[in-house]
């Protein structure tokens, strides 16, 4: 396009071209200008007009406002729905919470009077309505309220629970040697080294040199020493007054004040001391006096995990190991 620009007495011209590109260019610029004209005289107007009152902005002005709050009143309606469906859900496991906890209390020991029951609620549904914010929120502090109570609840019998596996890891009811074939028992016998009747503090578990010698539960090294009848000899005290004595070994693992589980290796298979071959001899004292060491075995074997705790010392009262002497 040739554009010719002439001054009014025509005696100077300048002639334009303007290309495709550059017609386009204008034209988006112009429209541009155009549009922002407008809208500055729309916007102009509308105030003006709201300002002042005119009845068509007036109108206009409280038509939008009143779309905008039922858009909002509906938005946060909605998200009220939402959140007390939440609610209702959070409230069907706080049930099922409250039930578990008063089977677990069984297990803890914890009184029934301890948890609340939890009572049943329903009915015809008659009429319903959306929930208010203030309503909504005292659901909530009322469900924050019962949370905290179930976690101290579940606290406390997490920790006698935890009561419980500790008594029982401290318990001797571990075979001390794998596989051990019992030999002599506790109680009166043959002494096999002078043929005199002799009490045996003990059980005996012949075993062949080497042959590990575990823990037969959780405790602290209180003896590792030669004994001129026990040979090397280990006492582990697990609590309560209770002590597990391992004699006779080849060769020990551990020393006195060595923290020691339940299941460890502490020594190893041997014939020191007063002995007729390789075997273990193993005792359970409680205040000093012997006991017979099977009948925690036995326990450990055929009894439930959650009944070992009864053989606990302290629940349980000492029997003296003094037996008949035969005539």
């Amino acid at each position: 396009m040739h554009l010719i620009i002439t001054d009014a007495w025509l005696a100077k011209s300048r002639a334009i071209y303007l290309s495709g590109t550059k017609l386009v260019v204008a034209g988006f610029v112009a429209s541009f200008a155009l549009m922002l004209v407008a809208a500055g005289l729309y916007h102009w107007v509308f105030l003006k007009g709201a300002r002042e009152g005119w009845p068509v902005i007036g109108s206009l002005v409280k038509l939008m406002v009143k779309d905008e709050f039922d858009q909002r009143d509906r938005f946060m309606r909605e998200n009220l729905d939402v959140m007390a469906k939440r609610l209702g859900e959070m409230q069907a496991k706080m049930m099922q919470l409250e039930a578990l906890g008063e089977r677990v209390s069984g297990l803890a020991g914890v009184s029934p009077a301890e948890i609340k029951s939890t009572m049943g609620s329903g009915g015809a549904l008659v009429g319903s309505r959306s929930l208010t914010m203030e309503e909504l929120q005292a659901t909530l502090a009322d469900l924050d309220k019962l949370t905290d109570q179930r976690v101290d609840l579940m606290t406390v019998m997490e920790s006698r629970l935890f009561d419980q596996k500790i008594k029982k890891l401290m318990v001797p009811t571990q075979q001390p040697v794998a596989g051990g074939i019992l030999g002599s028992s506790f109680g009166w016998r043959i002494d096999p080294l002078n043929g005199r009747s002799a009490l045996h503090t003990g059980l005996d578990f012949p075993s062949e040199p080497g042959t590990p010698i575990v823990a037969a539960a959780g405790g602290i090294v209180v003896t590792q020493e030669y004994h001129p009848a026990y040979g090397n000899m280990v006492e582990i005290d697990h609590g309560n007054d209770l002590i597990t004595r391992y004699a006779h070994s080849s060769k020990v693992l551990v020393k006195k004040g060595d923290l020691i589980k339940r299941g460890q290796k502490i020594a190893e298979v041997g014939t020191t001391g007063r002995s007729t071959g390789p075997h273990l001899h193993f005792e359970v004292l409680v205040q000093g006096v012997f006991q017979d060491p099977q009948k925690f075995l036995t326990a450990g074997r055929d009894m439930p995990a959650t009944k070992m705790a009864v053989l606990s010392p302290v629940k349980q009262p000492v029997q003296a190991a003094q037996m008949p002497r035969p005539k």
